[in-house]
């Protein structure tokens, strides 16, 4: 007779299984698995990649090689044509996103493990989905602020504006034009925005940097009709409005610091990545999730970093690098600002891909000529951030907390010696603020969150303006560029439909 035959030894056997292994009967049920995000309700936020995240839970567990992520609709020329792409963050968490490359009417997405649906799989949206290259407006930016849950109360956005009441823009003109109307010194340019339609003029040597400001007002106006409004933008690296100099001109930069008064948006560098997520770029907030290919503990104990020699800080980085090779690996990959010295601090390095970055545990964040703009994509990464005390500052620092999202680290470098060797007795609180600080990213650096924060800023400007807007002499029309395939469709625009069907 075999056990099997008999039942009370059966039960037996099934009682010892649970009790060495309490999950064993516990079912493995993919619609116990979490699914959240803005590519989950694609007829209301239009971004030029999309995306939402799966999140394994203790009843779904699964993985990326049985995941198949589906998107059925119609658009002019027949089915949709549609790019998804699953990367694994390798902590039993997911990112799916896909980029449109046309409209989609009845779309529909399906999110399937081994043949069954994920969470609330399908998920069907009744009515047209736009690609973000529609020129399909809302009504107001208003109403893209509430559609894409946009958060209004930003603190640093009201720090800055908070400076000016009222502005007469034709005074602020005339004060920025002889402060910093000087060719090789300054460039700068003047946009006005008037009936959802982009106009600027520029001034200054090198004014090639308008294109990442030119990029996102155009896909700010294809998502919803913009206020009319009219700004000065700071092309360079170095904020320009001091603070003891008056009267304080409203300019707005990529950068500030605690000597200026400059009001601060996302630097073109995240910008960019954002609008050209699965497209030209192949570093951007979220592949950078996607490519732990060393768990936390196989990583590296040193600190690591790469970079030109843009300040003399990086150059004594490389000088300690070389006498505690065991703690630091640091090495410079070009020589611009001081090439007389690069006999001593050189030879250069090649460059690495940034994802073998985070082979190490600690990364470090050293002031370039302003604030280094990787931060946000450390911060990202699998590894935790030691940043270096600077007068220089992004549009989102005010939100970060030393200790809890980064390990700081003094201006001159001095104490992080003794900070990486803390780091070595302390891992799991080390590992903490690594996670902490990735998931800060998570909530307010991805690509949606860059496009609000321009919302919200524009929208809070605009109010400030006393005088009506107008185009200006010698101002030229911002026009798209016509790289958009035509045979791909084109984009009819409709009234949207809110209505989702789970």
């Amino acid at each position: 007779m075999s056990v099997f035959e008999c039942p009370f030894v059966l039960i037996w056997i099934l009682i010892f299984i649970f009790i060495v292994n309490p999950t064993a009967s516990v079912e493995n049920d993919p619609s116990q698995c979490v699914l959240t995000g803005p590519g989950l309700i694609p007829n209301r936020i239009v971004l030029p990649a999309r995306y939402f995240f799966i999140q394994s839970t203790e009843r779904c567990n699964v993985s990326q090689a049985d995941i198949i992520v589906e998107l059925k609709g119609l658009s002019e020329h027949g089915p949709c044509r549609v790019w998804t792409q699953i990367l694994d963050r390798r902590d039993g968490s997911f990112i799916v996103r896909y980029k449109m490359f046309q409209y989609c009417d009845d779309m529909e997405i399906n999110v399937t493990w081994k043949g069954h649906h994920l969470a609330d799989s399908p998920y069907s949206y009744k009515g047209r989905v736009y690609a973000e290259s529609c020129d399909c407006p809302l009504d107001s930016i208003d109403e893209m602020i509430n559609d894409y849950q946009c958060s209004v109360n930003v603190a640093q956005i009201d720090h800055d504006l908070n400076q000016f009441q009222n502005v007469d823009f034709n005074q602020v003109l005339t004060e920025a034009m002889k402060r910093f109307s000087h060719a090789g010194s300054y460039s700068f340019c003047h946009y006005v925005v008037l009936n959802n339609k982009v106009y600027r003029r520029c001034y200054g040597q090198h004014v090639g940097f308008n294109m990442f400001m030119d990029n996102i007002l155009l896909s700010l106006s294809r998502k919803a009709v913009l206020p009319d409004m009219e700004f000065l933008i700071n092309l360079g690296d170095w904020p320009l409005v001091k603070k003891n100099t008056l009267p304080i001109i409203p300019i707005f930069s990529w950068c500030g610091s605690t000597q200026t008064a400059d009001i601060v948006m996302p630097t073109y560098d995240i910008t960019e990545a954002s609008l050209e997520c699965m497209g030209r770029v192949t570093l951007d907030m979220l592949s950078v999730q996607s490519n732990p290919d060393t768990k936390w503990e196989n990583k590296q104990e040193k600190a690591f970093w790469r970079g030109r020699d843009s300040r003399r800080e990086r150059l004594n980085l490389v000088k300690l690098s070389r006498q505690r090779p065991e703690l630091i690996n640091a090495s410079l990959t070009n020589f611009f600002f001081f090439r007389d010295e690069e006999k001593t601090y050189g030879p250069k390095e090649d460059h690495i891909s940034f994802f073998k970055f985070f082979d190490y545990k600690y990364q470090l964040n050293i002031d370039g000529t302003v604030a280094a703009y990787r931060f946000p994509y450390l911060l990202a990464g699998d590894a935790v951030v030691f940043k270096q005390d600077s007068e220089y500052y992004e549009h989102f620092y005010s939100d970060l907390k030393p200790g809890v999202h980064y390990v700081p680290i003094k201006a001159d470098l001095s104490d992080l010696v003794k900070k990486i060797q803390w780091a070595k007795t302390h891992d799991e609180e080390v590992r903490k603020i690594g996670i902490n600080g990735r998931q800060y990213s998570v909530n307010h650096l991805l690509p949606k969150d860059v496009i609000c924060y321009h919302a919200i800023l524009f929208k809070k400007w605009s109010q400030k303006l006393k005088n009506p807007i107008r185009v200006h002499d010698q101002m030229t029309l911002v026009k798209p560029s016509n790289s958009t395939d035509k045979r791909l469709g084109h984009c009819q625009c409709l009234k949207k439909s809110t209505h989702v069907e789970l």
